[in-house]
């Protein structure tokens, strides 16, 4: 197994372990909400960074989309993520699935078809920081919350430049083809526009923001929905 391929078999082997717990104790634990974060970035605008500080702060799992991509292409985990919920969020996640393809806008080849039963799992068990793939258009606000890191082009330029030790010309070409390669993959997908701020619970903009305030912000808005969600 690769580095990622074990940390997933190893959160997989928690949650086979939790369900075997619940069972033993003849109790159904139930969520009042879940409790997933998804996190929709510009490349550059640090939001991976504040996807991992948010994961520390709530002690929560970080699934970067390579971790949701090998999930979703590998049927042993995908089954064993399944399998490691009880039987009535197998059976909800299975019509709210089914739902989604039949009446809404999403691709039906069998990578969506996993991606959305990867992310409902992700959710249905919870404690999940989500970044990319379009969470929250497969989730949508009445579950968890969803922020939007974004910053001007200049300010992405230079943090490229400085962190990836490349050229502007380098970065500059870095940023626009991550951003065309983002919103096709959100508009081709779900039929939506990725920059369109309805879509999430918060968009904050670090170029002109510090990160680390950036974060006070994402907490306190995050705090403020799930207390909401919690008390109806």
């Amino acid at each position: 197994m690769t580095n990622i391929e074990t940390l997933i078999d190893r959160q997989i082997r928690k949650w086979e372990t939790e369900k075997k717990a619940r069972k033993e104790r003849e109790k159904s634990v139930q969520k009042e909400i879940l409790p997933i974060i998804t996190v929709s970035r510009q490349r550059g605008s640090s939001g991976s960074y504040l996807a991992r500080k948010l994961a520390e702060k709530y002690n929560y799992q970080y699934a970067h989309r390579q971790v949701i991509d090998i999930i979703c292409r590998d049927s042993g985990f995908r089954r064993r993520v399944i399998e490691s919920l009880d039987g009535k969020a197998k059976s909800q996640i299975e019509l709210w699935v089914e739902g989604m393809l039949h009446d809404q806008y999403v691709d039906a080849s069998d990578y969506f078809k996993y991606l959305y039963h990867t992310i409902t799992a992700l959710a249905q068990h919870g404690g999940t920081v989500l970044v990319g793939r379009g969470g929250n258009f497969v989730l949508t606000l009445q579950t968890g919350f969803h922020l939007r890191v974004i910053a001007h082009e200049k300010r992405r330029v230079e943090r490229i430049m400085k962190f990836a030790n490349v050229d502007e010309k380098t970065a500059t070409e870095a940023v626009k083809d991550s951003d065309r390669e983002r919103e096709e993959f959100i508009r081709s997908n779900f039929n939506k526009d990725i920059n369109d701020p309805n879509y999430y619970d918060l968009v904050i903009n670090t170029g002109f923001i510090d990160v680390e305030d950036a974060l006070e912000v994402a907490v306190k808005a995050i705090d403020a929905k799930f207390k909401l969600l919690r008390h109806g």
